[in-house]
């Protein structure tokens, strides 16, 4: 198992990390998830061992890291740019680690094949990696992670060169592969879709601290924070003042919220008003239709108040409507 300890880092003299920490068991996959500059790949090269923490330490098994050098760590990386050795070819890039490691020629040879077959690259051993494509690139990249049979694999943005039906092709095919070998992995992205696709575990990484951790599921229903809720898209998020036990006044109207904070009359609250049917809720949104998207079977339409809302069929430009929507208190 995994574990970080309280990890402080400054860039510039400003902070970059503070004061994180949070497990990796076996077999689970942990997803930094983040926008640019939040710290998430400094934190992955703590871990890898690539870059020292001002304070905390990382552990493996127990055993704290700190003076072990990358190469010993036995941990994999998988980056962006693939790294691979141009002048090598697919099998010699797959085995370099392994030389590294002076196992014996047959060991090797194994070891490059079984993880070919992995990647879905039996067949590719002799071919140069300058005449893949980028998707067969990070298969190889993939493919010699898996080869030194590592305690961890670790992800940097691994899918950000592909274009989507690759990106998504891949994403799914390593999932699998990450389910099969039980290999305990980190995989930083800044795209959602990827995290909750592939994550078993999710933590939401923002000026440098974890704002929000939990299952996919969890974190989807339960973002915890207005920033959460709009960084993964979740609805609109607005300011309202708090007039009774159930009752917050806003710009856009009066909505009856369910809350599990404890409010006084007159405090500033952040609401989610999330896009999605909500037959049962008597809360609406109303306004001025001002632009139409059509996305997956639904169409997105923007009201003149700037909010937005879900429905299944298209109105008119310049059309008022009303549309009910579920209303959650983000405290």
């Amino acid at each position: 198992m995994l574990e970080v300890h309280r990890i402080f880092k400054t860039y510039e003299g400003k902070p970059l990390l503070e004061d994180i920490s949070f497990k990796v068991d076996t077999g689970e996959t942990v997803c930094l998830l983040g926008a640019s500059g939040s710290g998430k790949s400094t934190l992955l090269r703590i871990i890898a061992g690539l870059e020292e923490s001002d304070a905390g330490f990382v552990s493996f098994n127990g055993m704290d890291l700190t003076s072990t050098p990358p190469h010993l760590r036995d941990f994999g990386l998988v980056f962006q740019d693939y790294a691979l050795f141009p002048h090598l070819n697919v099998n010699e890039n797959v085995a370099f680690g392994l030389k590294m490691r002076r196992l014996p020629q047959t060991e090797i040879a194994r070891r490059v094949a079984s993880s070919l077959e992995l990647v879905n690259l039996t067949g590719f051993g002799t071919r140069k990696v300058t005449d893949l494509s980028g998707g067969e690139q990070q298969r190889v990249a993939l493919a010699r992670a898996l080869a030194i049979q590592p305690r961890l694999l670790m992800f940097d943005e691994p899918l950000g060169a592909l274009d989507r039906t690759l990106r998504e092709g891949l994403l799914n095919e390593l999932r699998t592969i990450l389910h099969h070998t039980q290999i305990p992995a980190i995989y930083v992205t800044h795209d959602q879709e990827e995290a909750f696709t592939l994550a078993d575990r999710i933590l939401i990484l923002h000026d440098g601290a974890i704002l929000r951790e939990g299952t996919p599921a969890g974190v989807w229903s339960n973002p915890g924070s207005a920033y959460v809720a709009k960084f993964l898209g979740l609805g609109n998020v607005f300011e309202g003042v708090v007039s009774d036990e159930r009752k917050v006044e806003t710009r856009y109207g009066d909505f009856t919220v369910q809350c599990t904070h404890k409010h006084s009359k007159g405090e500033k609250v952040h609401l989610l008003a999330r896009p999605l049917p909500a037959e049962s809720e008597a809360n609406v949104l109303q306004g001025v239709v001002s632009d139409i998207i059509f996305q997956q079977e639904r169409f997105k339409v923007t009201l003149d108040t700037g909010l937005y809302v879900y429905i299944d069929d298209a109105p008119k430009v310049g059309e008022s409507i009303l549309a009910r929507v579920k209303v959650e208190c983000l405290g």
